[in-house]
């Protein structure tokens, strides 16, 4: 047999091994972030034990909804959410990095422990292996009007979860899970925020959604305020407004102590929650028209992503929403800009 090779024809062999199936979470400096998809609704329960409700949140118009159903373990918590958590912060850093993505990740058990500031031991091990049952038990069903058109939708929080590698004794080392389309799109469209750190060092599930809340809504303005009884309502809680009260009291005499909030102090005035930017978080290069300049056809294109609204108040929301959430300039400024318009016509509709 010659041991020629043709000269059309490369001389290694072809290479086998899947490539780029999945994302490998090696990121150690990845600043946490949240997405803003799950930040605006109260998806994760805020119940220590077993949360087996199925709650159904509706826009002032009747129309639109979102439906959170819960799996036989209990709906996902907030702490179930640090496994999203650690996920979108890798990914956000590598797409930063100009690296490749896919919504497949896999991470090492330890250092989603360590990131999330969370107890390696036994204890560490299965209270992740039980997040990871909750969150691909956890079902949202939502109706996304566009163009006179609805459409269901029905999916998990993740799609799936797999213990890669094992020990001897049991406890996991590498993990896999597959991001939902609902969550890798927010990534994608770059809707997300940065959160402190010292998110993970908060105890009460409460004081972790009012944060959130906070980031979400206050961002970077030096005040922000909502009344007790909507506050209620964004954080999901089950209490009477009576106990919600006493609960919130708690954190804002807490926090008037120790200042232990991130980012925000916490105050109560007149039946309203007050949340007062601290200028804690990094300040980041701002977006501006000299970082990012759209071309003569993206507002054409916006157009078409969302006929009917003002294509420049959009852009106007768009480079708003950029700066509140600290972002690094997109490398594609036209298809950054569409998809947010895109997005905002799902959510929206028509105007």
């Amino acid at each position: 047999m010659s041991d020629l090779v043709p000269s059309d024809r490369s001389p290694l062999l072809p290479d086998r091994q899947e490539q780029g199936d999945f994302f490998v979470c090696d990121i150690f400096d990845a600043a946490p972030k949240g997405d803003m998809a799950s930040m605006a609704h109260p998806i994760f329960s805020l119940s220590t034990k077993p949360d087996r409700r199925v709650r159904r949140y509706e826009d002032a118009t009747g129309r639109n909804y979102l439906e959170v159903r819960p799996s036989s373990e209990g709906l996902a918590t907030i702490h179930d959410r640090d496994v999203l958590i650690y996920c979108i912060s890798q990914i956000v850093a590598a797409l930063n990095r100009g690296q490749k993505v896919s919504r497949t990740v896999r991470l090492k058990a330890y250092d989603l422990l360590k990131a999330t500031n969370r107890v390696t031991d036994g204890r560490g091990y299965e209270a992740l292996k039980s997040a990871l049952v909750r969150l691909q038990g956890t079902q949202i069903e939502t109706n996304i009007v566009t163009g006179g058109t609805e459409q269901m939708d029905l999916f998990s929080i993740i799609d799936r979860a797999r213990i890669v590698r094992e020990t001897r004794d049991g406890r996991m080392q590498e993990i896999e899970v597959q991001l939902s389309d609902w969550v890798f799109n927010a990534i994608q469209a770059r809707e997300v925020l940065t959160l402190s750190r010292d998110y993970f060092r908060l105890r009460k599930p409460l004081e972790r959604r009012i944060y959130e809340i906070a980031r979400k809504h206050c961002g970077r303005q030096a005040e922000w305020k909502i009344s007790l009884e909507m506050l209620q309502r964004k954080c999901g809680s089950s209490s009477t407004i009576r106990e919600f009260r006493r609960l919130v009291a708690a954190i804002v005499e807490q926090d008037a102590s120790h200042d232990h909030m991130p980012d925000y102090a916490v105050r109560m005035e007149e039946g309203f929650v007050v949340f007062l930017n601290r200028n804690t978080m990094p300040r980041d290069e701002p977006v501006t028209e000299a970082l990012v300049r759209l071309s003569p056809r993206a507002h054409e294109r916006a157009r078409e992503a969302a006929p009917g609204w003002d294509v420049y108040l959009l852009e106007q929301e768009w480079r708003r929403w950029m700066a509140e959430g600290g972002l690094d300039a997109p490398k594609s400024p036209d298809k950054a800009f569409a998809g947010f318009c895109r997005k905002w016509y799902e959510r929206r509709g028509a105007p």
